[in-house]
């Protein structure tokens, strides 16, 4: 595996596991269609992984996928391992900003079986002419600041303090954001500071954090300054504090864009990339997952989306949210990934 990257007036709210959503947990409809069909495939394989290989042919050993991440733990310590005793194949993972995965898949510096990322949107723009032609969307997150307990603003969070006042009192560098113009999580923080500076009138917010935040560009490694007690805090997504045991201070529904309702008033939040001129607009947060045309083991590539639509559990216990509405296809999908 290779990792890289990256309302009460106060703007508090309780501090809550990103594991439980307020779009609830639900299986939706057809998760399992996909293993059922494969019959004495994937559903026998506690029978034995025989019949398995003669769905996938015996060279579909392992799986190769180029993911956000923010989905790094979740897919090396929990999708991975399952699926990899459920099937038999080995799950290997690269993990960069979703903008840099995008990049890598259009210049064909990488190949591979699974493309994943933290924005719908962003996959759908980039790679949709000539790439790809269908995507499952199959979770969702929240934003907000992972914080050390033991430093200012971990004590100020705690104690209710509001969280723009607390962090516009840091030294430089003490909030950690990820890079804009390499992943969604980065330029989602902008958008965040500029959905504040509206919601509170605090005139300069935006320009102010964009001056004082470091920014990540190895976005798996945002949360591990916050661990050591290097940085204060970071602005994440909540599975993410979760993978590293920490304390998550969620942002209020107005600019955590976890909500569906509230795109709207997300899209009045737009960012630029400086390379490729990207415009990012404010949206809620939403996982995808597509098989690439030139894919060097699709069957396997299909079979893990149709996994990861089928064990919402595995989502859930990494800290991220699985609504009932999810998952949901875009596009034409073969029909054993159809939801």
């Amino acid at each position: 595996m290779e990792r890289h990257e990256g309302a009460d007036p106060s703007g508090n709210r309780s501090r809550l596991s990103a594991a439980a959503g307020p779009g609830g947990t639900g299986n939706g409809p057809g998760r399992r269609r996909f293993l059922r069909g494969l019959g004495g495939g994937i559903a026998a394989v506690g029978a034995g992984l025989p019949a398995l290989a003669g769905c996938l042919g015996a060279a579909a050993e392992s799986v190769s996928v180029l993911a956000a991440g923010s989905l790094a733990h979740t897919f090396e310590d929990h999708v991975g391992p399952a699926f990899e005793e459920r099937t038999g194949i080995a799950l290997h993972g690269e993990y960069y900003g979703s903008n840099a995965v995008m990049r890598m898949v259009e210049d064909r510096t990488k190949h591979p079986d699974v493309v994943v990322s933290a924005d719908a949107t962003l996959l759908r723009d980039r790679l949709y002419d000539g790439f790809v032609d269908w995507d499952v969307e199959f979770a969702t997150n929240v934003l907000g600041i992972g914080y050390n307990p033991n430093t200012d603003l971990g004590t100020g969070l705690e104690r209710g303090e509001p969280w723009y006042d607390l962090v516009r009192g840091l030294p430089e560098g003490d909030l950690t954001i990820g890079e804009p113009d390499l992943d969604p999580l980065g330029y989602r923080a902008v958008q965040a500071f500029e959905l504040a500076e509206t919601e509170y009138g605090l005139d300069g917010f935006r320009e102010e954090m964009l001056e004082q935040t470091y920014r990540e560009p190895e976005e798996p490694q945002m949360m591990a300054g916050v661990s050591t007690g290097a940085r204060a805090g970071a602005v994440v997504y909540g599975n993410m504090a979760v993978d590293h045991g920490m304390p998550f201070h969620e942002f209020p529904p107005a600019y955590n864009f976890a909500e569906p309702e509230l795109a709207d008033h997300y899209a009045t939040a737009v960012f630029v990339t400086d390379e490729e001129g990207y415009e990012a607009v404010g949206r809620p947060i939403l996982y995808n997952a597509a098989v690439p045309d030139d894919a060097d083991t699709p069957d396997a590539g299909r079979q893990l989306v149709a996994f990861l639509m089928d064990r919402p559990d595995l989502l859930i216990d990494a800290g991220l949210r699985v609504p009932d509405s999810l998952p949901r296809a875009f596009g034409a999908p073969p029909g054993e990934v159809e939801p």
